[in-house]
């Protein structure tokens, strides 16, 4: 039955192959077959180990089989001759970078592969875009005389890549031991109480350290035993507001209604809370009522004030369930028909006959250009020998008179016309219509 063998290449490139032969150990060099040729590479892990990575299950689910295969353990000649073509790529990356420069595109060399064969070439770059490298393939192609694959990474791949030791002195997890990244985000700095300085966070790479989310799962578990910082907690001491908390040593502060702050255990806070709550449910004295709360508040009605009214008594006076001068509206049941306006008392009453307002409204000055509103007392005609708009102007003058702002014949329909108005007044264009 053919095994599944876990072999490394350079950097953390990983691929998995299966294999007839039972020989094969862990740290074993061996060739296996790559794309349009051969590659050596290192074993790694076999047996059930690599199964379950193939599958990337720990439960023990079936792995894919893998497409290729082992063909055989590499000689001593293969693994100096594999040995000889690390050596020739940092050459490999220079005359890269030199032409990049040449053909001035916007990307960064990293690293550069032999395949074991010489078949192909692969180059790996960073880039901000997307590059038009054509020109540039057909340029290292011509230089190298092989195939040549150009292949962009992101700059976490690069960093895993490449490796490097990471502020905790270690070598860096995404090179060694870490086999998927996975995406971080400043949550999880933030759900840790950590500095958000981004150069206290960030790995070589320039993004947020992987590690922080090794233990973000233990910080969520443990926050969930705490109250939320904010929240107001009823205490021996009165309420109380939770200032912060400390997960690890399992303490909160609280801050009283006077300012004054204390720290005390997660254990100690529970007890005084549920003591609290249970002597306000025997009746003895608890958590201030809403009504002591209000009572320590200055009444501001003293003065009248209608904004500062209840909503009781202001729906009262709405409502007339407490009217001055009348008793209250009676109710009427379900179904009855509505009573005729006046009826009832407080109410406003029916209009008087002939347009009048009621007694109890005051009537609105000047209204002689309300239709509803009385008439004014009539005023004189005017004086034998005189105009309509005043004195008559010299003998024999037929100007019209324009104090007024009219023609002579529309002025005298808009003094007729005119209910009351003052003759003073500047008639509205000859419409008639006077302006109090």
């Amino acid at each position: 039955m053919a095994r599944i063998i876990e072999v490394s290449f350079k950097g953390n490139r990983r691929d998995y192959f299966t294999s007839d032969s039972d020989e094969l150990g862990v740290r074993e060099h061996v060739v296996v077959e790559a794309d349009r040729g051969e590659d050596l590479g290192l074993v790694t892990a076999n047996g059930a180990i690599a199964e379950r990575k193939c599958s990337g299950c720990s439960t023990g689910c079936a792995a894919p089989v893998p497409a290729r295969r082992v063909l055989r353990p590499a000689r001593p000649d293969e693994v100096e001759r594999a040995r000889g073509l690390r050596q020739d790529e940092p050459r490999v990356r220079q005359i890269t970078r030199e032409k990049v420069i040449q053909f001035g595109l916007k990307m960064k060399v990293s690293e550069a592969e032999w395949q074991f064969d010489r078949n192909k070439l692969t180059i790996y770059f960073t880039a901000e875009r997307r590059v038009d490298f054509r020109e540039l393939v057909r340029e290292l192609a011509r230089t190298f005389r092989t195939r040549i694959e150009l292949k962009q990474i992101g700059v976490r791949d690069e960093a895993a890549l490449l490796g490097g030791v990471g502020r905790c002195g270690r070598e860096l997890c995404c090179s060694t031991w870490l086999r998927e990244l996975k995406p971080v985000s400043l949550q999880l700095a933030k759900d840790q109480r950590l500095s958000l300085n981004p150069a206290q966070i960030s790995g070589c790479c320039g993004r947020l350290m992987c590690c922080l989310t090794y233990e973000h799962e233990a910080y969520v578990q443990a926050r969930k035993k705490f109250p939320r910082e904010g929240k107001t907690l009823v205490t021996a001491h009165g309420r109380e507001k939770v200032i912060s908390v400390d997960i690890w040593r399992e303490r909160l502060q609280l801050k009283d209604e006077e300012g004054n702050r204390r720290t005390v255990g997660l254990a100690d806070v529970k007890a005084e809370v549920a003591a609290a709550g249970a002597e306000a449910e025997r009746g003895g004295p608890a958590r201030p009522a809403q009504d002591d709360i209000l009572g320590s508040i200055p009444d501001r009605r003293e003065g009248g004030d209608r904004r500062d009214l209840d909503r009781r008594e202001f729906m009262d006076r709405r409502g007339g369930e407490r009217r001055e001068g009348g008793a209250p509206r009676p109710e009427r049941e379900p179904g009855a028909p509505r009573p005729p306006r006046g009826e009832h008392s407080g109410g406003r009453g029916p209009r008087p006959a002939g347009g009048q307002h009621a007694p109890d409204r005051p009537q609105r000055p000047g209204g002689s250009g309300r239709p509803n509103g009385p008439r004014g007392p009539e005023r004189p005609g005017p004086r034998e020998g005189q105009g309509p708009h005043g004195p008559p102007g010299p003998q024999g003058s037929q100007e019209p008179d324009r104090s007024s702002g009219t023609d002579t014949a529309d002025g005298l329909k808009g003094a007729n016309d005119s209910n009351g108005s003052d003759g003073g007044k500047e008639s509205n264009g000859g419409n008639g219509e006077g302006r109090a």
